[in-house]
């Protein structure tokens, strides 16, 4: 049989399923993939070992479970889910050895499922960030070209996924961060709609934006892991009581049936040349296959990079004000005064990055200031939805690029924020509006990949990921980098 790293992960299951290989044997493949990449590439905070291998033989001693659709398949999520008996540190100092009594609705239903969480994958700090740099323990390297970035904040995520670790992952999406590593790394990556997957037991950096999602190789493997954790939770008020559709049996539209709306103002972006060489030729090969490509409108979309930073920086400083030093994670040693106390455990606890957003928050929601920068963020962001309302009138899904550039390198923008944080405009106007996204690889440029994005409206992923399995054979996946071959 194929290496079982190089499965992918319904092929890996139905592997499991039939015994050719079983549990054990999975998941003590992904733990080798793990110790041969591991060291250059840092996708994993913690690797899961013996508690995956001790579920691996408890699964094998049980056998196959044709009701579970995963069974003995390992998977790594973001280190922003909550696990039993794993620590979470959502790549803060201030979460150091933190071991979370509760657990994360999604990890639940993975498990349920029969799958066996192998790591926790390395993340941008309480998930602020575009590059996974901004990680108390390390910078992931993108598998490649090692001295570029693999995007974030769920970098490694995607990274553990295209360097042959495990078939699937999980990570969060907040402002793009599913979707923009996807196309940094290579693989397929899915923001579901806001409310489609519970948030119970996530850790949170912007609640109303916050969206947990799957990483895979193919479409067909992210459609597999999302019928496993989409659905209602009531332990997630914000996750919706819709029935979930089907997602394993996609029924491909008819290309020459297909319109896919063009928004001018992420199309006229100022690319870099080897993305925009292969954003010309994908729009080339999809209009050969006779889909429909037509230009729509999304007039407020310009306002969508301040009034992002403005929401979630808000919502940012409430959420971590928990993170005081006194309850829980990080405390500074020998500070008698209680405000002096707060102070330092917060200064040293918390990266630079996640400082600057919680001061940019609290500033927004302060006395004097709600009304000129919150209530009026809020207002963009309710005109940005009409827009994006409006245009999926004019076509069945939105097809935009998801970054400006290619996988830049390490250190690039770690002193310039303002310029980081414009290289979100392609992806967090669908956070303002809750839609759901899909990216997909369209190709290699000078070597690095370069990622496409389908947006749908919201609680389409049936049709979204439909359109996005008809795009993949248009666009057939880009294969191992040379670090996992």
């Amino acid at each position: 049989m194929t290496n079982l790293h190089e499965l992918g992960l319904k092929q890996l299951a139905q592997a499991l399923k039939r015994g050719e290989c079983c549990a054990l044997d999975s998941v003590s493949s992904a733990l080798q993939r793990i110790r041969q990449t591991e060291p250059r590439l840092k996708a994993c905070v913690s690797v899961l070992e013996d508690k995956a291998v001790n579920e691996a033989l408890r699964l094998d001693q049980q056998g196959p479970d044709p009701q579970k659709p995963l069974w003995g398949v390992p998977l790594a999520v973001k280190d922003v889910f909550d696990l039993r008996g794993a620590p979470t540190t959502a790549g803060s100092k201030i979460l150091e050895n933190y071991y979370p009594v509760f657990e994360a609705t999604v990890v639940t239903r993975l498990k349920q499922a029969g799958a066996i969480i192998v790591s926790k994958t390395n993340c941008d700090e309480f998930a602020m960030g575009s590059s996974t740099e901004f990680s108390a323990y390390g910078s992931t390297k993108n598998p490649w070209d090692e001295t570029r970035v693999p995007g974030g904040s769920s970098g490694g995520s995607a990274v553990a996924v295209v360097s042959g670790q495990v078939p699937g992952s999980l990570g969060t999406d907040t402002g793009g961060s599913i979707r923009q590593p996807a196309a940094l790394c290579g693989c397929v990556g899915l923001k579901p709609s806001y409310g489609r997957v519970s948030r119970y037991g996530i850790v949170a950096y912007a609640s109303s934006f916050d969206q947990a999602g799957p990483f895979a190789r193919s479409v067909e493997d992210v459609a597999l892991l999302l019928s496993v954790i989409a659905g209602a939770d009531g332990q997630d008020s914000t996750c919706a009581a819709k029935p979930v559709d089907d997602y394993l049996n996609l029924k491909l539209p008819n290309p020459s049936q297909l319109t896919l709306g063009l928004p001018e103002e992420l199309w006229s972006g100022k690319f870099e040349a080897p993305v925009k060489e292969a954003l010309d030729q994908a729009k080339k090969e999809l209009e050969a296959q006779k889909i429909t490509l037509k230009p729509v409108a999304l007039p407020n979309l310009k306002y969508s990079v301040a009034a992002y930073y403005i929401l979630a920086a808000a919502e940012a400083s409430t959420n971590l004000a928990r993170y005081d030093g006194i309850r829980y994670g990080y405390r500074t040693q020998g500070e008698p005064d209680l405000v002096a106390l707060y102070r330092r455990s917060r200064t040293q606890g918390l990266g630079r990055e996640v400082r600057r957003r919680i001061m940019l928050g609290t500033f927004v929601l302060s006395s004097g200031y709600y009304e000129a920068y919150y209530a009026k963020a809020a207002k963009v962001r309710r005109l940005l939805f009409q827009d994006y309302q409006k245009a999926l009138t004019q076509c069945d899904y939105l097809l935009a690029p998801v970054s400006l550039l290619q996988a830049w390198p390490l250190g690039s923008f770690i002193n310039d924020p303002l310029t980081a944080y414009q290289l979100d405009i392609m992806t967090l106007p669908l956070n303002l509006v809750g839609g759901p996204g899909l990216t997909l690889p369209v190709g290699l440029s000078k070597g690095l990949p370069v990622g496409i994005q389908l947006w749908a409206p919201a609680f389409g992923e049936a049709g979204l990921l439909a359109a996005g399995a008809l795009l993949e054979k248009i666009f057939p996946p880009l294969g191992f980098p040379p670090i996992a071959k």
